[in-house]
């Protein structure tokens, strides 16, 4: 680690139950005329319309964008940017899951500094106007989007997901009301929550890592080991959810200041190329990439495994992080995370595919944070490996 570390986070977090509530005056903070990004599932369950009531309550007038559809694309980007100054906004709200965040980062970075959302990768072009304000607010317990400085992108054109990372692409605030939660179904709980769960692995494990982001990646770990399945398999336990919305806006403090890992530059491409939601290509990867890292990271693993089990004290850190390995797998099958090869990918187009994936894996810089540093041999086996990666039976990644 370097002597010194960056920390950001939004100027403003409100968290609580009933903190939607809040959108109106925290709005009033920053504009007059607000565009809500959000998507069709949250207009029908009517969150979409209660935020303009809240708005209006205290002065803002707003407009909806309401076209994204599962992963964010610079297509949806350029319609919500289109729309924002068409309307004549002065400010963004993002009321939906990682998808409508992200787009949102897009469109309030644009608004102010222009171009396409691909010219900021890798800080080609640097956002060096402030972006307009962007009020983010989760529905799910997973992306943790609300609190990072990054956005994920896919380039339609060349099927490539960009991970574009600025400081400009941190919301101005977040509110996060577990409420909302409670209407994600099943798999959506599962998949965020797993997601959620290696945002805070990933954090905890990456090279760059320090003491702050290690104080929220341990609290993140132990909220969501000890109340994903909860919130699982009973949506309407309040508790539970508020555990796994905090744990998540922890987790994504964490990883936006530490960074991840393998396990989001290998999900990247199969989310790209095989329209994988995020989560779950997190989720299909996280057991094996652990068992990749384990030996480069046993102390910490270790850590992992604690967690899982409290009385697990007296193990060595060796067997505390099989444990984690094991743990994690075992959640992932009571969770019932599927394999790609169970999502329904086709084995040719996955093997044709593998190549590319690997280079935009290594491209996107993630996996040179991980504990054990792939090749991009070993990236390619560890995608075929992952294809038929089965939860219940023992084996070893490369």
């Amino acid at each position: 680690m370097d002597s010194y570390a960056f920390f950001r986070t939004p100027q403003t977090i409100i968290y609580g139950r009933n903190s939607f509530d809040k959108v109106g005056k925290e709005a009033g903070l920053a504009g007059k005329k607000a565009l809500i990004i959000s998507d069709k599932i949250m207009e029908r369950l009517g969150n979409v319309g209660k935020c303009t009531a809240l708005l209006k309550q205290e002065g803002v007038e707003s407009s909806q964008y309401l076209g994204v559809d599962s992963e964010p694309t610079d297509l949806y980007v350029a319609e919500a940017l289109d729309l924002f100054q068409k309307e004549s906004c002065d400010l963004i709200i993002s009321l939906g899951g990682g998808s409508c965040i992200d787009t949102a980062k897009a469109v309030s970075v644009l608004a102010a500094n222009g171009g396409y959302i691909g010219d900021y990768i890798g800080s080609l072009k640097v956002a060096s106007q402030t972006p307009v304000p962007h009020i983010a607010i989760p529905t799910t317990a997973g992306t943790g989007s609300e609190a990072t400085d990054a956005t994920i992108i896919t380039n339609t054109d060349s099927h490539v997901k960009m991970m574009i990372k600025q400081p400009a692409f941190m919301p101005a605030a977040a509110i996060v009301d577990p409420l909302l939660a409670i209407s994600s179904p099943e798999h959506v709980t599962a998949a965020t929550g797993v997601d959620a769960l290696s945002h805070a692995v990933e954090a905890y494990l990456s090279k760059k890592a320090h003491p702050m982001t290690d104080t929220l990646a341990l609290s993140a770990m132990k909220l969501i080991v000890n109340n994903l399945v909860n919130s699982y398999e009973d949506g309407g336990n309040v508790g539970a959810r508020e555990a796994m919305c905090l744990g998540s806006l922890q987790a994504g403090m964490a990883f936006t200041n530490a960074s991840v890992c393998l396990v989001h530059g290998m999900s990247r491409p199969i989310g790209a190329l095989f329209h994988v939601p995020h989560g779950y290509s997190n989720a299909m990867l996280l057991p094996a990439v652990l068992e990749f890292s384990k030996n480069e990271c046993v102390d910490r693993l270790a850590d992992l495994g604690r967690i899982f089990d409290p009385n697990a004290g007296h193990l060595s850190n060796p067997a505390a992080a099989d444990l984690a390995v094991k743990a994690v797998k075992n959640l992932c099958n009571k969770l019932k995370i599927p394999n790609l090869q169970n999502w329904g990918i086709d084995k040719t187009e996955f093997e044709k595919a593998i190549s590319k994936m690997a280079a935009d894996a290594l491209a996107s810089g993630s996996p040179a944070n991980n504990p054990r540093v792939p090749s991009k041999q070993e990236i390619e086996d560890l995608y075929r490996y992952c294809y038929s990666y089965s939860l219940t039976e023992s084996g070893t990644a490369i």
